[in-house]
This record gives C-alpha cells, structure tokens and sequence, in this order.
C-alpha cells in the first residue's frame, strides 16, 4: 500500500500542476476572449450553426495542434485562436460576404506556411535585442496585473479573498498557488449563487463546410491586415514568452503546423490559430512546473481541454463564459505575476540599453492602435527607433540564449 501511495504521490506531483495549468489557461482563454468571436459571428449575420462549426473548427484545430507541437518538442507550445484578429473582424465581416472571408483566412494561413518554411521569421527576430523584447512582453501583460488589482474597485471581496489566498499558499508553495486560486474562487462563486450551470445542455457541435471565394477587396481587406496582427500580436510576443522561461523553441514547425492547421480548418469558419501569447505564460513558468522539461504537458493538458470544448462547441463554452469576467482577469492576472516580473527584470538589466527598454515598455503597455495594428507592433516600433537613436546605429545583435530560441 505503501509503495503504491508513492508511487501515485510521484505521478500526482509531477502531472497534476501543469494539467491544471493547461486547464487554467483554457479557462482564461475561452472566459476572457471568446466573447469576441460570438460578436465576429453576429456582425457576419451568421446561423447558430455556422457560428457553432466556427466554435468547433477553432477549438479542435487549436487542441490539435498544440497536442502536436508539445509532443514533437517536449516544450509547453499553447496554442489558440488570434484574439487581436477576432476583435478586427468584428467589424470586418460587417462589409465581406463570409465567403469571401473564408478566401481570406486561407491566403492569410498559407502565407504563414510559406513564412515557416522559409525561415524569414527567424531572421527577424533575431534583430531584435533581448532587452527591447523583455520590455515588449512586459508591456503586453502588464495590463492583465494591473487589471487583476482594479477588480477591487467592481468586486473587492472576491478580488481580495482570491489575492490573499494567493499569496498565503504561494508562501508555502509557489506551484500550487494558482491552482488554489481556482479552487477557492470556484467554490466562493458558487456558494454565492453567481454561476448556474442548471440551463446548460451538451450538444455535439456540426462542423459545416463552406466554399471559399476570392476578390482583391477581401484579400486587401482582411487577409493582409489578419496576416500582419496575428504575426505582431501572437506568433512574436508567444514566442517572447517561452525564450522568457528558457525554451530553445524553433519558431518554423510553430508556424507551418498552425498555418497548415489554420489553412484546413478555415472553410468550417476558423480565422486563424497560432501561437498563444498570453495565455502560453499560465503554462510556461514556474507555476507550471518547477522542472522546465515537464511542462510541455501542460500543452498537451490544453489541447485536450479545447478538444473537448471543441467536441460540444458553444454548449461548453457557455461554461467558461458563465464565470464573471472579474474572476477571469483577476486569475488572470495573478497567474502572470511571475513573468511580468522576469520580463521586467531582462529588460532593465542592460543597462547601456535600459531607457530604450523602458520605452519599449511604456509604449507597448499604452496600447496604440494605427491603421488596424495593435500596441505589440508599435510598441517594438518606437522601443526600436529609440535603441536605434539611443545608440547611435542599430546593433544586429541578440544573446545567445535569445539567438538559440529561435534557430534552426
């Protein structure tokens, strides 16, 4: 008996972190974006039933691929849907024929094949110097920590009960911080009656095939804008944040397993999935795993939780969205506390490079939007232009660690 509580307390400790980690970064992902993609649909005018085998498409693609990609590189490689791209089609859509939209999704999908297969990505991050690209991924989440305290303004009992059970248990245990926050908030929110999941019914999700068209209008209209955010906002900061934790990630199987994924699954509605930004960081740390080499089960963890969301479609989804958005961000939030602070803390360790950094910072954390592209991009813009003026000429140069992150 002795042996077999071993041996189960060995498999418990090892597995159950960054499963629940994977399943944290579900939670956050489906409770805090997805809405966005109910509001794609509706300004598309689309059935209940295209809107479901969009839900599907998405969801299974994105489970797949990040099963696939974690096993192939025992690294934690979360991938989802482009939540930068779903906010742009919500008003998109509102002048293509879906369509013609589904043409746009595919020329964007293929185009990230071809840039996997080149390896024209690698060479451009490898110009951007470690410093910049701290202060950019600290920039992007520093609103998801900030956001996690000004819930005390909406909801002070839930956000203070869910900080001060954070720091308790990570005072004892870091890993296992998080994973109390879940626990607690769930039962905090159903002895308060602020979820019901007595009206939900599961339903199989029908993936329905539509046929694509192609007009000059729509590929200038959505494909090459979907292209560019889904490559500033996801596929650059994503990987950000695995060099970050200290993976040595090739970005080229990243790039042509999501783009072929997104290039299959965009005639049933899919838009386009590809590397995780944000919710990657919940899997990706410590919280995860204090050993780095077992948390890529936390990516396959993560795919399987999308299949199965995928597999009922919006009826499960329904479930994530059900928790208060408060809950959402404040978990949210305090799961990224700990890359936000090593961010931080590369970007501001250079120090001939510390005010381009800090530029980098402020002006990714501002979040300007031009010309339909999102903060990351201009954030990395200006934060480049300072380090260039800063430094008298631009220096083709990164760290090892940074350079081996995205090699061949």
């Amino acid at each position: 008996m002795s042996v077999r509580l071993a041996v189960f307390h060995r498999y418990s400790k090892d597995l159950l972190p960054p499963i629940l980690a994977g399943l944290i970064s579900v939670i956050v992902n489906y409770g805090s974006t997805f809405i966005l993609i109910f509001q794609a649909a509706q300004m598309a005018g689309l059935s209940p039933e295209l809107t479901a085998s969009w839900v599907w498409s998405i969801s299974i693609g994105v489970g797949i691929t990040g099963i696939l990609l974690s096993w192939y590189t025992r690294e934690p490689i979360i991938t989802a849907w482009s939540t930068p791209a779903a906010a742009f089609l919500i008003t998109a859509l509102a002048t293509i024929p879906y369509a013609e939209a589904i043409g746009a999704y595919l020329l964007s999908a293929l185009a990230f094949v071809i840039l996997g297969v080149t390896g024209y990505f690698e060479k451009l991050i490898r110009l951007i110097p470690v410093s910049i690209a701290s202060g950019l991924l600290a920039g992007i989440l520093l609103q998801f920590g900030i956001t996690a305290f000004t819930n005390t303004i909406i909801d002070p009992l839930l956000t203070l009960s869910l900080f001060l059970i954070y720091l308790v248990i990570k005072r004892f245990s870091a890993r296992y911080a998080i994973v109390s926050v879940l626990v607690f908030g769930f039962i905090f929110l159903i002895f308060q009656t602020r979820i019901d999941f007595a009206g939900l019914e599961l339903k199989l999700a029908s993936p329905i095939l539509t046929a694509p068209d192609f007009s000059i209008n729509s590929t200038l209209s959505i494909a090459v804008p979907l292209f560019l955010i889904t490559l500033t906002g996801q596929y650059m900061p994503g990987l950000l944040v695995l060099k970050n934790d200290g993976f040595k990630t090739n970005a080229k199987p990243i790039l042509i397993v999501t783009g072929l994924g997104s290039f299959i699954m965009a005639p049933f509605g899919a838009h386009a999935f590809n590397l995780a930004a944000i919710t990657a960081a919940i899997c990706t740390g410590k919280e995860s795993h204090e050993d780095p080499s077992k948390r890529w089960i936390a990516g396959i963890a993560a795919g399987i939780f999308y299949i199965l969301v995928g597999i009922f479609g919006v009826t499960l989804a329904a479930i994530f969205t059900a928790f208060p958005i408060t809950f959402i961000s404040t978990l949210a939030g305090l799961a990224l506390l700990g890359t936000i602070t090593g961010s931080l803390t590369n970007a501001m360790s250079d120090g001939e490079n510390r005010e381009a950094a800090l530029i980098t910072f402020l002006a990714s954390a501002a979040n300007i939007t031009l010309l339909g592209i999102g903060g990351a991009f201009w954030g990395l813009i200006l934060g480049l232009i300072a380090y260039c003026v800063l430094n008298g000429k631009f220096k083709r140069f990164v760290s090892d660690n940074f350079i081996k992150t995205v090699n061949d």
